[in-house]
């Protein structure tokens, strides 16, 4: 994947901080395997939703690190050696094969005994929430400038943690790994798993009563993340970039968007926290459309509290910024 000089910056000073983050932890009590010195699982997750799974079904009995820090972009993740050893030194790893290579290469190295794959139960799509008949009629060069774009139909989308009933998947599996490194307490990891479960239930719930009069609805966005959201809850997903959020859109695809913008009376464009704005609001300036803020939630952003906090932000956009009924 080509990454932009400013992105390339912006790894290499989150790969220092990891760096200088593990040198003091691997001087600290409790950092290695077995659990640390106050009794606690020592859990690395590569990035936040996976983070906020453990924290919710470890509960008292885990200590958390979180490999990617906070508001960065996890795509970009560079570990140091020394975070490669703790890989191998956790009681468990959970992480999202595919999504972070340099984790995935972690894991090959180290072997921790204990390692969660969300990829393995919350269940990837290639384009979830997309309009299945977007590129139907395009031609061979037209469908060449969609793949350059990221819309070659080829990607799956790991952004599964934005549909809450397949992260509550993944807390189940992370409530059975707990229980293997730790059998005493594994009541206490099952009934985590169940409360985490039944309030992202009741967010689900809340999110479907939400968005029902927008059923239908064309959801625009910088870039194809938001697919499960999409199909979870009867949205369509138009996406100005591919699944790459560093995949320059070509003047064919802007112009396709636009089309879309003025056939459905689009009123929103939704730009993220974590990537370049510029195209989104640049279009939305053409088109004379608003913009709004869709988090993706792959980091945490610095003034929120938690996954369920910003979801609930993200309701508020949506429902400001589609056309509902």
């Amino acid at each position: 994947m080509h990454r932009s000089p400013a992105r390339r910056r912006r790894a290499l000073i989150a790969s220092a901080a990891l760096a200088c983050a593990a040198l003091v932890a691997s001087c600290s009590p409790g950092d290695g395997g077995g659990g640390g010195d106050d009794g606690r699982l020592q859990v690395l997750a590569s990035f936040y939703p996976l983070q906020y799974v453990v924290e919710q079904v470890g509960g008292e009995h885990v200590e958390v690190s979180n490999l990617t820090p906070p508001a960065a972009e996890p795509h970009d993740l560079e570990l140091a050696p020394a975070q490669v050893r703790r890989i191998g030194d956790a009681d468990l790893v959970v992480y999202l094969s595919g999504f972070q290579p340099a984790v995935d290469e972690g894991i090959a190295q180290r072997a921790p005994e204990h390692v969660v794959d969300a990829a393995e139960s919350a269940g990837l799509e290639e384009h979830p929430g997309e309009d299945a008949g977007a590129h139907a009629d395009e031609s061979a060069e037209e469908h060449a400038e969609h793949a350059d774009d990221g819309h070659d139909h080829g990607p799956t989308d790991p952004h599964f943690w934005l549909d809450p009933t397949r992260l509550a998947a993944v807390g189940d599996a992370v409530a059975a790994e707990l229980a293997a490194v730790d059998p005493e307490h594994a009541d206490d990891y099952a009934a985590g798993a169940a409360a985490l479960t039944a309030d992202l239930d009741a967010l689900d719930a809340e999110l479907a009563e939400a968005l029902a009069p927008c059923a239908g609805a064309t959801l625009v966005t910088s870039h194809e993340a938001f697919g499960y959201l999409a199909e979870r809850y009867d949205l369509r997903q138009v996406g100005i970039s591919g699944i790459d959020p560093e995949a320059e859109p070509s003047p064919a695809r802007l112009r396709e968007v636009g089309e879309v913008v003025r056939e459905n009376g689009v009123t929103t464009l939704f730009f993220e926290t974590l990537v370049s704005q510029k195209v989104t609001r640049t279009l939305a300036d053409d088109l004379g459309v608003g913009t709004a803020l869709l988090d993706p939630l792959e980091s945490l952003a610095e003034d929120a509290t938690d996954y369920r906090e910003v979801m609930e932000s993200n309701l508020e956009a949506l429902t400001d910024g589609l056309v509902c009924a």
